[in-house]
């Protein structure tokens, strides 16, 4: 019985931790946005720009949208094809590695710091699309 019980515990306590684990983990790399603007500022705004296209397109409305849809940007042809819609897993991949993420693509600039991504993610998640007037 003393046996069973230990097991228990055991199995119970590796789980506990287990469980910690993958909480802090995912507590690491939960973005923070207005770092995340800062480092907008400092490693994108050479190419980018919230509502102006530039090197790169506008990013404004970019969390939820699928890849090459900025209004009058000239995507690669493999960008403008993909069938990506930017959400944080695919917006972590990008920045991590945009020619791995999609052959072609133009983009060149790669961001090694996951939690530097995250906190990019996380300010781009804020610029929302402004509503069309009717």
């Amino acid at each position: 019985m003393k046996t069973l019980v230990r097991a228990f515990a055991g199995g119970f306590l590796l789980g506990t931790v287990g469980l910690l684990a993958i909480d802090a983990s995912h507590a690491a790399v939960a973005g923070d946005s207005a770092r995340g603007a800062k480092l907008y500022e400092q490693k994108c705004t050479g190419c980018h720009s919230i509502d102006t296209n530039r090197v790169g397109p506008a990013h404004r409305g970019v969390y939820g949208r699928k890849a090459g849809l900025a209004p009058g940007f000239s995507y690669s042809p493999g960008l403008k094809n993909s069938k990506i819609i930017w959400t944080e897993p695919t917006l972590d991949r990008w920045l991590t590695n945009p020619q791995g993420t999609i052959p072609g693509a133009r983009m060149g600039f790669r961001l090694g710091d996951a939690a530097s991504r995250a906190d990019i993610i996380a300010f781009l998640k804020t610029q929302k699309a402004v509503a069309k007037k009717k």
